[in-house]
């Protein structure tokens, strides 16, 4: 009898057909072969730490602005206050090199000269600073024996065709520290601080009404700078041991915990600590001047980029030695924001950094190609 062979059954909906081996050893030398091959395969790279968090990450949609690099007639502008995000005040010198400038310049106005005053004498423009329509600065400029003379003036800024008038022909021994506070408006008059003609150590505190008129003089024993109205603080940019502040209106002192190793700076809210070690600088901290609120905010690696403390009561700029850039700019510039304890990396390449009445502005590039940014911080909410 012929026997038949018998069909497999058919697979059904969802089965699965069957895998077939290779035959005798082949299929586990494959597998040996494979196994070996993913041993000698790299292993992949574990992810880096996270890149430094940017203006970008910490607040979306805010990014720098530009302010002139130059005036039309050619030489290269410097900003040294803003009025708002489109008008600057800021110094040039005249084409011949034979005069300086003092310009005010919107984005898209031709700029208009304040002051003129000749190289050859040492012009300084300092202390520039505004509040409401009326913009006003210092001058101080050699005569011919040497000794400088520096002088206050003001502007009512929007007036159109309206005149610099000058408030006070001597203001003394001034002393400037390259603060915003440097020269103040508060009460309707102009207040500054100047160093007393006598021996021992006093400070002149003086004031001239915003009209003009007769200077007030009011002699304090110690040295003294202006912060916040109505505030001095100790006049040594940074000092071992105590330091001071002083309202000589509601008669009230404040003195500032420090140990031997700190290296103090104060505002009137908040205060700049240089910790010092054996092996010298370890850490940069932020305080409050009773001493609560103490934190580090930066290490060795990173300085203060102003003399004030805590712009708005809030900022720290900080600047750090970068890895590119023109050699004349070639620092990083990051911001620490005290609300939120943490530090943004806001520019790389930079040069010059400075701020005032809220914005913060910095350059980039070199001599030649000069850019200036401008970030106002009242918009990092």
């Amino acid at each position: 009898m012929t026997r038949r062979r018998t069909a497999a059954p058919a697979a059904g909906p969802g089965a699965r057909p069957r895998r077939r081996l290779p035959p005798g050893p082949l299929w586990l030398v494959a597998a040996l072969v494979a196994a070996a091959v993913l041993l000698w395969l790299p292993a992949p790279a574990p992810p880096g730490p996270p890149g430094p968090l940017t203006l970008a990450d910490a607040w979306p949609g805010v990014s720098p602005g530009a302010l002139p690099a130059s005036v039309p007639d050619g030489p290269a502008y410097h900003p040294v206050y803003l009025l708002d995000p489109r008008t600057s005040v800021g110094t040039a010198p005249s084409p011949d090199g034979a005069r300086l400038r003092l310009l005010l310049r919107t984005a898209d106005a031709t700029p208009r000269q304040l002051r003129s005053l000749p190289l050859d004498r040492d012009p300084q423009f300092g202390g520039v600073t505004a509040q409401g329509d009326d913009l006003v600065w210092a001058e101080s400029q050699t005569a011919g024996a040497g000794e400088a003379t520096t002088s206050i003036w003001s502007l009512r800024w929007r007036e159109p065709g309206a005149v610099p008038r000058r408030l006070v022909a001597d203001a003394g021994q001034v002393a400037f520290f390259n603060s915003e506070y440097d020269l103040q408006v508060a009460q309707g008059r102009v207040h500054w601080v100047a160093v007393a003609p006598v021996q021992e150590s006093v400070t002149e505190l003086r004031s001239v009404a915003l009209g003009g008129g007769a200077v007030a003089v009011r002699a304090e024993p110690g040295a003294w700078a202006r912060a916040a109205w109505p505030w001095l603080v100790s006049a040594v940019t940074e000092v071992t041991g105590e330091v001071q502040l002083w309202d000589p209106v509601a008669r009230k002192r404040r003195a500032v915990p420090a140990s031997a190793d700190d290296l103090v700076t104060c505002g009137a809210a908040w205060c700049r600590v240089q910790v010092v070690g054996g092996d010298g600088p370890s850490g940069l901290d932020l305080m409050r001047p009773d001493g609560t609120q103490r934190r580090r905010i930066a290490g060795v690696a990173e300085t203060a980029a102003l003399v004030d403390v805590a712009v708005l009561d809030r900022f720290e700029p900080l600047v750090r030695d970068g890895a590119g850039g023109d050699p004349t700019s070639s620092q990083d510039l990051l911001l620490y924001d005290a609300q939120r304890d943490r530090a943004v990396h806001l520019a790389a390449g930079v040069g010059t950094v400075a701020s005032r009445a809220g914005y913060l502005w910095w350059s980039t590039g070199g001599p030649d190609d000069i850019r200036w940014h401008v970030l106002d911080l009242r918009a990092l909410t």
